[in-house]
């Protein structure tokens, strides 16, 4: 039975990844940075060899988006550093290796959804290290390995925009949410059953580029506006532009990623956002 490492173990990808492990023929090993570190080549070379790893899921990630502005040495440790490490081991010891990215290796300047050879441009300290990760496991290039890229990721666990949403519409009668930064929310379960899809079907000589997303485009106005319908939250929702709610890192003004090669590539259907949305508030009680 094919051994897989899912690192970054107790995030939200992480974790829907275990809700729906039991579902898949591997052996999953869940691990956190307690557990392992990632940024230590030997540490997690031992373990690789010591349990027989076949394949990685990379979903370990610095996402604190703001504080990576002066946070910039951890930030670039985990997005980059440890990215590295995990390619040279996967290209070493012929280990499959799924790495996720973000949206935020693009500007927001586009007028058209990103395809996987638009230019990149990150404008963040988050961007810059996601995209020098993404840029070290292209050079040393382990064989049947991707990259996927991803967007407004929420889910049943941790911490995330619907869960935040929730909590202040509970509290205020109404709250302002930015309407002019557009994109595409992400259920962090669609991603997981579709990580766990495409997994025994990569095979490519380089590494390859995926997006994935939910379907539809939304702007964090209308995510929450949808949220608070669904969970008949009597809360006004305002919009606001984002100048009217400053923050230290740049956000991309539209992030929608075109997602057309992931799903011709291993045939794959991708849930609506909207669909998605209602699954998660009944996982989590808010909605029956």
């Amino acid at each position: 039975m094919p051994k897989v490492l899912v690192t970054g173990a107790k995030g939200q990808l992480g974790s829907d990844i275990r809700d729906i492990s039991s579902n898949y023929p591997y052996t999953f090993f869940f691990t956190d940075a307690l557990e392992l570190d990632i940024s230590n080549l030997d540490a997690v070379e031992t373990f690789v060899i010591q349990n027989k790893i076949d394949t990685i899921i990379n979903c370990a990630a610095y996402t604190a988006v703001d504080k990576a502005q002066s946070d910039t040495q951890m930030a670039y440790k985990i997005n980059h550093i440890a990215v590295s490490h995990l390619s040279t081991l996967a290209q070493k010891h012929h280990i499959s290796l799924i790495h996720i990215s973000t949206d935020y290796v693009f500007d927001g300047e586009n007028f058209a959804p990103y395809t996987e050879n638009n230019p990149v441009a990150p404008n963040s300290i988050y961007g810059l290290s996601k995209l020098s990760g993404e840029t070290s496991m292209q050079t040393i290039n382990p064989l049947n390995s991707i990259i996927i890229r991803t967007s407004w990721v929420y889910s049943s666990h941790g911490q995330n925009f619907v869960k935040t949403m929730l909590k202040l519409g509970e509290e205020r009668d109404s709250l302002g949410v930015i309407f002019d930064q557009v994109g595409t929310p992400t259920y962090a379960k669609d991603l997981a059953y579709t990580i766990l899809e495409v997994l025994p079907k990569i095979k490519n000589k380089e590494v390859e580029i995926y997006h994935y997303t939910n379907e539809g485009v939304a702007s964090w106005y209308d995510f929450a506006k949808e949220i608070m319908s669904l969970a008949k939250i009597d809360c006004k929702v305002n919009p606001i532009e984002t100048i009217e709610y400053p923050t230290p890192a740049k956000r991309p003004h539209y992030s929608v990623l075109n997602k057309k090669k992931i799903k011709e590539t291993f045939n794959i259907e991708i849930p609506y956002w909207k669909d998605s949305l209602k699954e998660c508030l009944l996982k989590i009680g808010e909605i029956n």
